[in-house]
């Protein structure tokens, strides 16, 4: 049986990345939906992951426990390869595409090191946006085109996702404005 059968309603993340003036900035919403129903309105689902001294920024949608799983996954292959997000993020799919534990796992996940930023999925896929902005989740769709639209604006990273995030959380019913805002200089 699909895993998703057993819990059909789950919903509730909005993360979105911008790369933009040096710096990149990894925003996420704060709510977590089961159903109809606000379980919770103050996650924290971007982080700062520190292997070898190097700062990381994550953001997930998806199940929290498997999040954070493969938030550890790729911590230990940052360790293996430091300074080198885009090799990490590559064996971190492929592990997530053909482990048998891993592939089970729903969530997917916004990285970047400041200069680089990428969506990885559990499909093998490690994805470099064409516009310097990336999005995921129940509202990422809605965050993705609002960022999109604001970035030849006279904004800094940080202005255009929090004005995308505020964009998706009055569109999306799974996406709150409890935000949860990291930045890195590239």
């Amino acid at each position: 049986m699909d895993r998703r059968e057993e819990f059909p309603g789950w919903h509730g993340t909005t993360i979105v990345g911008v790369r933009k003036g040096g710096k990149v900035v990894v925003a996420g919403d704060g709510q977590v939906s089961l159903g109809q129903t606000v379980i919770k309105g103050t996650a924290r689902k971007v982080r700062r992951i520190t292997p070898g001294g190097k700062p990381v920024l994550c953001g997930f949608a998806g199940s929290t426990a498997d999040a954070f799983t493969l938030l550890e996954r790729l911590e230990k292959k940052l360790e293996a390869a430091p300074g080198q997000l885009q090799r990490a993020a590559v064996e971190l799919a492929k592990d997530w595409r053909t482990d048998k534990y891993l592939r089970n796992l729903e969530a997917m996940l916004i990285v970047s090191d400041g200069r680089d930023l990428f969506v990885v999925t559990g499909a093998g896929d490690v994805l470099e946006p064409e516009h310097d902005v990336a999005a995921i989740g129940s509202g990422g769709n809605y965050a993705l085109a609002a960022a999109r639209a604001l970035y030849d604006q006279d904004l800094d990273a940080e202005a255009i996702a929090r004005k995308a995030m505020a964009i998706a959380a009055d569109i999306c019913v799974y996406t709150n404005g409890n935000l949860t805002v990291e930045t890195l200089d590239a």
